[in-house]
């Protein structure tokens, strides 16, 4: 991380898992670990039946929420469907966009995601943007051109002056769930990539305040490694992040000196 010109982030993903009333006893043990003073951000991006009680359990700490998914549009005859208008209401200051997990089931894509990037600036939520390879992929020696395509698809169209408000998370798809983990060496080219890309399609001051994370499988054990990484400025936490005690060793990982 380089703290001179970014705030460390640490997201929970929590995907489909725990009702409001575990979310609720959630916030309630992990509250007192947060340390004092906080260096990094810390949002909690849970099911869409959480959000309420996210909100009222972390009312007045240091605990953002965020959304895992919303529309392109901001109403109409999409049932199921939620729009960013309707989650910057409730008080959500983050939405995860283009999870491999949307991408894979739920055949969203590229041109999906930015429809997304834009609806949800455009509303005044941050978006987190996920890009990662396949094993395949990356095998094939095609992982910084497969997120170099997914990277600028995501950004087309966001100006300079809202690029800030955007956080990309590089998960490589073969790392999500499976307990593998990226090294830290290969986790941080990939996110030197995306930087060098950001520089080139905006410039050298908006890629060094772009707030990059990582995903795929990081946890209380390697999250120190993973952030010493110049370019890692935090971690999209799946697994880990619902373990209260876990979720806090990461964190007091985000905030080390």
């Amino acid at each position: 991380m380089n703290r001179r010109y970014r705030k460390p982030m640490i997201a929970g993903n929590w995907k489909m898992n725990l009702t409001p009333s575990e979310t609720r006893s959630f916030a309630e043990a992990f509250k007192p670990l947060l340390s004092k003073p906080r260096l990094c951000e810390v949002a909690l991006c849970v099911p869409f039946i959480d959000i309420p009680a996210a909100l009222k359990a972390c009312k007045g700490g240091r605990i953002a929420i965020g959304a895992q998914n919303m529309h392109e549009l901001s109403s109409g005859a999409y049932t199921g469907e939620v729009s960013a208008q309707m989650l910057r209401d409730l008080g959500v200051k983050y939405v995860i966009i283009g999870h491999s997990e949307r991408r894979q089931y739920y055949n969203e894509t590229d041109a999906t995601v930015n429809k997304k990037v834009l609806a949800a600036l455009e509303a005044g939520l941050r978006p987190i943007v996920c890009v990662g390879e396949s094993l395949e992929q990356r095998q094939f020696g095609v992982t910084l051109e497969w997120i170099t395509c997914q990277v600028k698809a995501a950004l087309y169209g966001v100006p300079q002056d809202k690029l800030r408000r955007v956080v990309i998370a590089y998960e490589p798809l073969w790392a999500i769930g499976t307990g593998q983990t990226a090294t830290a060496e290969q986790a941080g080219q990939v996110c030197n990539a995306i930087r060098t890309l950001i520089r080139r399609l905006y410039d050298a001051k908006t890629a060094r305040s772009a707030t990059i994370l990582y995903g795929g499988s990081m946890n209380e054990k390697n999250a120190a490694e993973l952030l010493a990484q110049p370019d890692i400025d935090g971690g999209l936490i799946g697994g880990a992040s619902l373990k209260p005690e876990a979720l806090s060793k990461i964190v007091q990982a985000a905030n080390q000196e």
